[in-house]
């Protein structure tokens, strides 16, 4: 039985994965695949499949927006692997994001 629950417990937590995003600039707000993060930095979660593409978008009231995305193969995900190997968990889950994103944020005014 604990050893059902264990893999159980691996194929939820193998399937996600987590990044933190920040900005330089503490007052710019953070949207991710479009939906609003949070201002200054952001946590983002997802269950995609490996290769998926997130588009960042950071604003500020005043500035252009600066744009820029991220890939779901910046880094193994040992649980997933193991889980694979197994036969869990499916493969297509074995690379995760890196923890931390960080993006520098200068404010050039927008043409208007």
């Amino acid at each position: 039985m604990r050893n059902l629950l264990l893999l159980s417990a691996m194929r939820v937590t193998a399937c996600s994965s987590t990044a933190v995003i920040r900005s330089s600039d503490p007052d710019s707000r953070i949207y991710v695949n479009g939906e609003y993060m949070g201002t200054g930095h952001a946590h983002y979660t997802d269950q995609k499949v490996e290769f998926s593409k997130n588009d960042v978008e950071i604003r500020k009231d005043g500035c252009a927006a600066e744009n820029y995305s991220f890939r779901r193969s910046e880094e193994a995900d040992v649980g997933a692997i193991v889980g694979g190997i197994l036969g869990t968990v499916p493969l297509l889950w074995v690379a995760g994001y890196k923890p931390h994103h960080g993006y520098d944020f200068e404010c050039v005014p927008s043409s208007i």
